[in-house]
């Protein structure tokens, strides 16, 4: 297997992350060697029973869409440890795997501001997301945020209409339209930034991305400015 359909299998294997996977690469030289080791090769190298069924599993039709989202040439897949990887990000203890990226990878090392909130803000708090976001877009900084409704759309909206640079990081596959209403935004975002996703192709809105979705946001950013939220809020 190449080292790219490596990474890509290892980027779906559930309860993987970065410190797990860094453990591993102590005991073999590449990722292509981890997905083709025997059984017995990866218990004595610390995989969890769990990983070492997933990877004995047939994953071939994952692959291959995998692969397919890949021909796009905006649509890419940074690896953990490679040199586009978001040192900050890197530093978290459940660093994901991979990041899926539509846009530019390279914006991933800027230095980013996250701006989050509200999915129902009020009109003011959508007004002060939108003119805190373009005005440290002007300052230089990225702005990082969820790509929900709300707040996180306004902060990528006033970063656009400053001319600078956003993230949006989704708690789905790229390849989902989510939010539906959104979709000009992902185009934009695509032209001035990027879209990531720690979840495959074909990942759907499940509740529970949501949350891990937050600890990548927080991750890429020297800080976070909520702008809105109610005290129970993610």
């Amino acid at each position: 297997m190449d080292e790219l359909s490596a990474w890509l299998t290892l980027g779906r294997a559930p309860g993987l992350d970065g410190a797990a996977l860094q453990s591993l690469l102590a005991h073999h030289p590449s990722p292509s060697s981890i997905v083709s080791a025997s059984p017995a090769t990866l218990r004595a190298s610390g995989a969890t029973a769990s990983l070492i069924e997933w990877l004995q599993a047939n994953r071939e039709l994952d692959l291959a869409l995998d692969l397919k989202w890949l021909e796009h040439p905006e649509h890419h897949f940074v690896a953990w440890g490679s040199p586009l990887y978001p040192t900050l990000l890197a530093q978290i203890p459940d660093a994901p795997v991979g990041l899926y990226v539509r846009g530019d990878p390279s914006v991933l090392s800027l230095p980013q501001i996250a701006i989050v909130g509200s999915r129902n803000p009020t009109p003011t708090g959508r007004e002060n997301a939108h003119d805190f976001a373009a005005h440290l877009a002007t300052c230089g900084l990225v702005i990082t945020s969820g790509f929900a409704l709300g707040i996180d759309a306004a902060s990528h909206e006033g970063a656009l209409a400053a001319g600078g640079k956003t993230i949006a990081v989704c708690g789905t596959g790229l390849d989902v339209d989510y939010p539906k209403q959104h979709r000009g935004l992902a185009e934009a975002i695509a032209r001035s930034g990027a879209l990531i996703s720690e979840f495959p192709v074909g990942t759907p809105a499940l509740k529970s991305n949501f949350p891990r979705r937050n600890r990548i946001i927080s991750g890429l950013a020297v800080g976070t400015l909520v702008v809105e939220a109610a005290p129970q809020s993610g």
